[in-house]
């Protein structure tokens, strides 16, 4: 499993729970999708979805499109309950991050086998310990010139970052980007970004920048919006 796809689903998971802690800090009063989505900086379209599979999960939700929806009173959260197979995924995609990610995330993927390690029933503690698949010695990663941490905070609230980039050729110039993904490969990352100087979407390796000043401007459009443009317009350049 790769990071791109562990970080979808763990972002998934976290809105999930977001949702049901909305739910339940909210009065009496139905709260719609649209206000989810908003409150989650997601599509209404996702809470809808979201929400069906919450009620397929026997999660006490009422309610309906168009009008909104409430948490019964008295929920609470079931433990966690992960199956084997679930178990080794998630083992999989952490150790690749605790190796491949940047220092933070890194950090993270260590606490989040540490924590599963936790939660887990005892007869099932040996396949966190003792994991059966395993990732290969990676080669060397090169450095990031860029904070990663802050990188993706500013993703999550659409911040632009101001960069002087060198490109392959040694060629350096000054950009306003608008980051809105990282790509995590084998020895480099990536900023996934629309330039303002090119009026279109670049990749940047982080190894690359030599500054970067984040700045306090936001740009409008929805990240998810501009990730299915630059996907989109991905796959029509790999026709």
């Amino acid at each position: 499993m790769g990071p791109v796809l562990v970080e979808k689903l763990m972002r998934r998971a976290d809105r999930l729970f977001q949702i049901i802690q909305v739910l339940r800090g909210a009065t009496r009063a139905p709260i719609t999708a649209q206000q989810l989505a908003e409150e989650l900086e997601t599509s209404a379209r996702t809470i809808y979805r979201d929400i069906a599979d919450l009620m397929a999960q026997r999660v006490p939700i009422r309610g309906e499109a168009g009008v909104g929806y409430v948490l019964e009173s008295g929920y609470d959260m079931p433990p966690l309950m992960l199956t084997t197979d679930e178990i080794e995924a998630a083992l999989l995609g952490a150790q690749w991050v605790a190796t491949q990610g940047d220092p933070a995330l890194a950090s993270g993927a260590r606490d989040l086998i540490a924590k599963i390690s936790d939660v887990v029933p005892e007869d099932m503690r040996p396949v966190v310990l003792n994991p059966v698949s395993l990732t290969p010695p990676l080669s060397e990663i090169e450095s990031d010139a860029i904070d990663m941490q802050q990188l993706r905070s500013w993703i999550r609230r659409r911040g632009k970052i101001q960069i002087k980039y060198a490109d392959q050729k040694g060629a350096a110039s000054e950009r306003i980007i608008w980051p809105i993904a990282v790509a995590y490969f084998k020895t480099v990352r990536l900023i996934v970004a629309w330039c303002e100087t090119r009026e279109d979407f670049r990749h940047f390796r982080t190894d690359r920048i030599s500054t970067s000043d984040f700045l306090e401007d936001t740009y409008a459009t929805r990240t998810e919006v501009l990730r299915k443009q630059w996907w989109d317009q991905e796959k029509l350049r790999h026709q």
